[in-house]
């Protein structure tokens, strides 16, 4: 273990903030403690623990030091080790801005008095979460990471069910349950296929593993489908839609921005482990992310619920994210540092991205659908007028996420399509054919996601109610509205200034290759400077043109009178576009993907009566291939059922002859 001051200081800093993270909520257990007083408690717990964790990590990003600790606890798999590394550190960056800003925005969202059945459990084990978080990506060992593990998905699950007498939300928290262990059972079998190879169940140094090694493809895959149900990656992204539009909005921002990148992180870290990475590798990571991205997109375009419409664009952005990687193990088989630079960074800087935006934007729609009373896009409508800074601040993110400049989506983006046209030029073979491919996928799932906002942001802020809604609607508390401008002004300065990220980013990618790597600087491979001036232009030309409108809109005469009615003289709300009228199109033209179902009228005569019609776009993969199968599986098992009769002697007898038979194999 290091000494010195400046290594220690950032890890004793984070490790503090994880532990004050699991005993934020602890305020509340106290029962003749007035809960809104230990909401509050809880609440400023957080930001201290976010503050000093975030010190820590910037010190240690800056420092570029790594730190180890083992710990003297008797556990089954080995010596307990966690650290903190420039890696770790950039993971805990998103933990802790998220987690800060959705602390800030549960004081009136979930507010104690209104609460009483529910805060306590939500704000217990949100810290939790937030704890566990930060210890699985400082664990070095398999034993403190699986435990970690668990923590977090057993305090994700009771933070998503906390309206648990609601029969969708214990169904999200089931399928979530169900994959999230399955997840776990293969890190199981990972880090007992690193034991085998490495020798110990302490993580190796990046690099020490050569992946010509037997078992290096099937660890390779266990990690791909363990890490990737966690994060989302499709097809194993089947809870997240459920799960995102079920739970509280703030957890909804938390668990879309952050734990689907502590699946990331996985990948990312156990791909550290490994040098001479097949070609395949990055090839296979490139497709996934094209599938991910293009078709979560598109089941976004489909949808009717504004939380399961973010929920499958963070689908689409794992899948931007895992192209990244697959850009940067192209990189790394291919021999190209700077591929490996573009593609490590642009994704890395978008797991930074797409926690802000992703959490503004449910922060932003938590405002919406608390003052409107409903998550259906098709009953909103014209709530910019009561709710201008909400609106602002979704817009923000709106734009972040579609990846248009002058914020912050566009940057990692970039850098992601400044890798697909490197490895196109001066790659050669399979790996140039991936890149080529992967750059028209990037700017398809651009497109698609411009469409997809534009519908949302025009449907749900713009126009009149499509329904009668609230009398009370109004804008949010500043509670609320304090998280949300913090969020959009990291999308604005990351966007606008990108240099000040780089050398985090450098020193993350550094700590993910062989020490003996040489790697240039993202300042000589990027035009960050330029795009810090075609930012700051497009900013002023905004501000400017804005002005001047204000300007000429005072000095002219302002008349009201209607909209007009294309014609119709007794025009309704109704006569708008719905979710389903504009992205009808788009939803038709990929009708082979999404599988979408229309339940039309039957009309019949001159006067009808009231028709209905109803178009829905299915969760395909749930219902059409998952289920089905598992139906198929449990009709073929049914016999063995049988031997789940309930006499426990039975089953005593079922253990003996099965502890015999694994004596039997162990001796041989």
């Amino acid at each position: 273990m290091t000494v010195d001051l400046t290594a220690n200081l950032p890890a004793m800093l984070l490790i503090g903030a994880a532990l004050l993270s699991a005993l934020s909520g602890a305020p509340l257990l106290v029962r003749f403690l007035n809960p809104t007083l230990g909401q509050r408690i809880a609440t400023l717990t957080m930001l201290v623990a976010a503050a000093g964790g975030l010190v820590g990590a910037v010190m240690t990003l800056l420092h570029r030091r790594n730190v180890t600790y083992q710990l003297a606890w008797p556990f089954p798999f080995g010596p307990v080790e966690c650290g903190l590394d420039p890696l770790t550190a950039f993971f805990a960056l998103p933990i802790l801005i998220v987690s800060a800003c959705c602390s800030i925005y549960a004081l009136d969202y979930w507010p104690a008095p209104n609460n009483p059945r529910t805060v306590r459990k939500l704000t217990f084990f949100f810290g939790l979460l937030v704890s566990s978080m930060l210890f699985v990506i400082m664990s070095r060992s398999a034993g403190l990471f699986l435990l970690a593990w668990e923590i977090m998905a057993l305090a994700a699950y009771f933070v998503l069910t906390t309206e648990d007498h609601m029969p969708d939300v214990r169904d999200a928290g089931t399928l979530y349950m169900i994959c999230t262990h399955t997840g776990t059972l293969a890190l199981f079998a990972l880090f007992a296929l690193l034991k085998n190879i490495s020798g110990s169940f302490i993580f190796p140094d990046a690099g020490a593993l050569t992946a010509t090694m037997p078992l290096a493809t099937v660890i390779f895959l266990v990690a791909l489908f363990g890490f990737g149900f966690k994060a989302g990656l499709m097809p194993l992204h089947i809870w997240l839609p459920s799960a995102h539009a079920n739970a509280p909005s703030h957890v909804s921002a938390i668990m879309s921005g952050v734990i689907l990148k502590i699946g990331i992180y996985g990948l990312v870290r156990t791909l550290s482990f490994f040098t001479g990475i097949p070609l395949w590798w990055g090839i296979v990571m490139m497709v996934l992310g094209m599938v991910s991205g293009i078709v979560g997109v598109l089941f976004a375009l489909g949808q009717h619920d504004l939380k399961r419409l973010l929920a499958y664009h963070s689908i689409e952005n794992i899948g931007i994210i895992t192209m990244g990687i697959g850009t940067a193990l192209i990189g790394a088989a291919t021999g190209s540092s700077i591929l490996i630079l573009l593609g490590l960074a642009g994704a890395l800087l978008h797991v930074l991205n797409h926690a802000t935006f992703k959490a503004l934007l449910f922060l932003g729609a938590g405002s919406a659908i608390h003052s409107a009373a409903t998550r259906e896009i098709d009953r909103m409508g014209g709530l910019l007028r009561p709710m201008p800074w909400t609106t602002v601040s979704f817009i923000i993110g709106a734009v972040a996420i579609c990846g248009l400049p002058p914020l912050n989506g566009f940057v990692s983006e970039f850098l992601i399509y400044l890798g697909f046209f490197n490895g196109t030029i001066s790659g050669s073979g399979a790996g140039a054919i991936g890149t080529a491919l992967a750059a028209p996928a990037l700017a398809l799932i651009g497109g698609l996601a411009v469409a997809c906002f534009v519908k949302v942001v025009g449907i749900v802020f713009l126009g009149v109610p499509r329904s009668p809604l609230p009398t009370s609607i109004h804008e949010a508390k500043w509670t609320m509205l304090l998280p949300m401008m913090i969020l959009s002004l990291v999308c604005l300065v990351i966007g606008c200034f990108p240099v000040a990220v780089a050398p985090l980013l450098e020193s993350a990618v550094t700590s993910w290759l062989p020490p003996s790597a040489d790697v240039p600087t993202l300042g000589t491979v990027a035009p960050l400077g330029w795009i810090t001036i075609l930012a700051v232009t497009l900013l002023m030309l905004s501000l400017l043109s804005w002005l001047l409108y204000r300007r000429r809109l005072h000095r002219s005469a302002v008349t009201t009178s209607a909209t007009w009615g294309c014609g119709y003289l007794a025009p309704t709300s109704k006569m708008q576009y719905s979710a389903s009228s504009f992205a009808a199109m788009l939803v038709k033209l990929f009708a082979g993907v999404l599988r979408p179902e229309r339940h039309a009228p039957h009309i019949i005569g001159s006067f009808p009566a009231t028709p209905h019609f109803e178009s829905h776009v299915p969760e395909a993969v749930l219902e059409r291939i998952y289920l089905p199968l598992l139906a198929r599986i449990y009709e073929k098992f049914l016999p063995i059922r049988r031997l789940q009769h309930g006499q426990l002697h039975l089953y005593i007898l079922y253990t003996l002859l099965t502890l015999i038979l694994l004596i039997i194999v162990g001796s041989k």
